[in-house]
This record gives C-alpha cells, sequence and structure tokens, in this order.
C-alpha cells in the first residue's frame, strides 16, 4: 500500500493534539489527481478545526485548508472509460497532467506531504509566482477577494477599517482595498507590525493596545466613521467596531481569533440602520467560475505588483504545532507556510 506522511488529529485540543504520522494514500479516481505538496499554507482556521470550534467531519482527520504543489498523476474524468483523459471535475473543470503547478483554498488535508482532491477544486499557478507564495494566497487572498469584491464592494474614496492588518489576511486585504483606491485604517498589537501593515497598504495605523480604536477612527474620519469594518478579530473588537460605524455601514466578521462573538440584541443596529455579515469563503466559491474569478483576480494582482505576500515564518511540516502556537500567541507577522 502506498503511504505518505501528514498532519493528523485524533482528539480535538490544543496543539500537542497534531501527530505526525504515516498514512495510507490511495490512487486518484474520477475527476481527482495526486498533488505533491511543495508548500502548505497556515491559517486560523486550522486551529478552530484542531480546538472543535469549527466540527469536522470525523476523527481522525487531516487538516490545512490552502496548498501549492504539483500534479503527479491524474484519474480518469467522470464518464471516461478506464483510458481517461486528464482529471476534469464534474463541472467542466480544467484538465491537468502531470507537471503541472496547481494549488487549492478550499479543501480539508492539505497538512500532508502528497494528497488526493478532486481536480475541480484546483487551479494552476501562474508563471512567476512561486509555491510559497501561492500557498501563502490562495485561502487568505480568496478571502480578501470575497470581503471587498462581494461582501462589500470597496469603492475608490471609502476609508475602511481592518482588524489584524499585518496578519495574513490583513496585509492582503489592506493591499487590494488600496488597489481599489481605499484610505485603510489597520489597528495591529505592536509598534513592529505596525510598519507591517504600513508596508502593505494602511494609511493609518492604530495599536488597539495602546490607543483606543473607536475614539482614533473617530478622529480620522472627522467623528463620520467608516462605512465598513472588516473583522477577523472576533469577541475582543466586535462591540468597538460596531461603534466605528457611520450611518447604513456594515460590519463584517469574518474570523474569531479572539473567541467567538457572543449574542446581541439586533435592536442595537436600528438606530443608524447598520448590517452585520457573518460570510465564509465556501459559499462564494463553490461554482467553478467563481473560483477562477477568485484566482484569477488574486494572482493578478500579485503578478502586478499591487499585492505582495511577506511570508514571515516557515516552519518543517512535522513542527505544524509549534506554527500553532506561535500563531495563537500573537506571534507571527504575514503569512506563514509549512515546508513539507
Amino acid at each position: 500500500m502506498t503511504t505518505t506522511q501528514a498532519i493528523r488529529i485524533h482528539e480535538l485540543g490544543g496543539p500537542e493534539v497534531l501527530r505526525w504520522e504515516e498514512v495510507p494514500l490511495s490512487e486518484p479516481g474520477p475527476g481527482e489527481v495526486l498533488v505533491r505538496h511543495e508548500a502548505v499554507g497556515l491559517n486560523y482556521i486550522d486551529t478552530y478545526h484542531r480546538s472543535g470550534l469549527y466540527p469536522v467531519a470525523s476523527l481522525p482527520a487531516a487538516i490545512g485548508m490552502e496548498a501549492a504543489g504539483v500534479v503527479e498523476a491524474v484519474g480518469p474524468s467522470p464518464g471516461d472509460g478506464p483510458e481517461g483523459g486528464g482529471a476534469t471535475g464534474a463541472d467542466g473543470g480544467p484538465n491537468f497532467a502531470p507537471g503541472d503547478r496547481v494549488a487549492y483554498g478550499t479543501v480539508m488535508g492539505g497538512y500532508s506531504e502528497r494528497r488526493v482532491i478532486a481536480a475541480d477544486r484546483l487551479v494552476r499557478i501562474p508563471d512567476g509566482v512561486a509555491s510559497e507564495t501561492a500557498a501563502a494566497a490562495m485561502l487568505k487572498g480568496m478571502t480578501s477577494w470575497y470581503l471587498c469584491r462581494r461582501t462589500w464592494r470597496v469603492a475608490a474614496g471609502e476609508t475602511v477599517l481592518v482588524h489584524a492588518a499585518a496578519g495574513g489576511v490583513g496585509t492582503i486585504l489592506s493591499q487590494w482595498c488600496k488597489a481599489l483606491g481605499a484610505t485603510v485604517i489597520g489597528t495591529v498589537g505592536n509598534a513592529a507590525k505596525g510598519e507591517v501593515a504600513r508596508e502593505h497598504g494602511c494609511d493609518h495605523i492604530i495599536l488597539y493596545g495602546e490607543e483606543d480604536f473607536v475614539a482614533r477612527v473617530r478622529e480620522i474620519t472627522a467623528g463620520e466613521g467608516v462605512p465598513v469594518v472588516f473583522d477577523g478579530v472576533g469577541r475582543a473588537t466586535f462591540d468597538g467596531s460596531l461603534e466605528c460605524l457611520a450611518r447604513f455601514g456594515m460590519m463584517i466578521t469574518f474570523g474569531n481569533a479572539s473567541g467567538a462573538v457572543s449574542p446581541f440584541n439586533l435592536l442595537r443596529l436600528g438606530a443608524k440602520c447598520l448590517s452585520v455579515a457573518r460570510p465564509s469563503l465556501m459559499p462564494y466559491v463553490e461554482r467553478r467560475a467563481d473560483l477562477e474569478e477568485a484566482a484569477s483576480e488574486l494572482f493578478g494582482h500579485i503578478r502586478a505588483g499591487g499585492i505582495r505576500l511577506t511570508i514571515g515564518q516557515r516552519f518543517p511540516l512535522a513542527r505544524a504545532a509549534d506554527a500553532h502556537r506561535a500563531l495563537e500567541s500573537r506571534q507571527t507577522q504575514g503569512c506563514t507556510v509549512l515546508l513539507p
């Protein structure tokens, strides 16, 4: 039986539950490909799956949502005979062949040296984009895409607030909003992260540990507030984020780095006709055409230099537990990749 090495969890809990172990590796079936990973992205959602905040289907489970690598083998296309052709997704995704460089950002199981995955969840990595960049960009970059291009369509001249602006999503989202013509206010935990955020598109930096971010946003916007807040922090910033909004503004909560948001009274939104959205990436890229559009826009900005990814940390994949500890203790800047 063919095997590979992977990180799996057999129980829910802290970073200590991550196990580096040998696991079976099947042959790719219809519409599937076998990918050898060259780099794996680290995301907060990985810690949510590990802890049980976001349930996994069953245990043991292989976690990790984004990675980049090379196609090693392809299964037959759906409906083909045993000879098959290049693997094709059920909704008409592209043909892939051994040697193709590919990436993904929506399928669990990325913490592995090699894996079998549905072809229609893969996108091609364009020339000039390194595998580490693609692995770090897919989930965080497409998250930024739906936040500023779908959930709220950022327009030139707007002022927006991005929490955790020195993090993986924050650095990409800030640059994307800047490219769309917005003024970007970013909150960060310390001065060093403030420099990272400034280098990645933020016009104004707020050190939330030292400053009242609500008061500073009001000061920066001459008391008006912002039309939209992008908040991946969760519980610690939620109430203040609502206070930062202008009339008819939208609070977009898309992550839980500080814990899940507590229930709140919807009547709080009425005075200024506010909206609260809790989107997630998967519905936005469920259709193949949307996935390709998101990846195309993302890689287009990267190749043009409008979005620059900073990989602040690299860990061996076998030491994923150390990477989780660094992420959860706010010791990371920019993006983090795990190397098989």
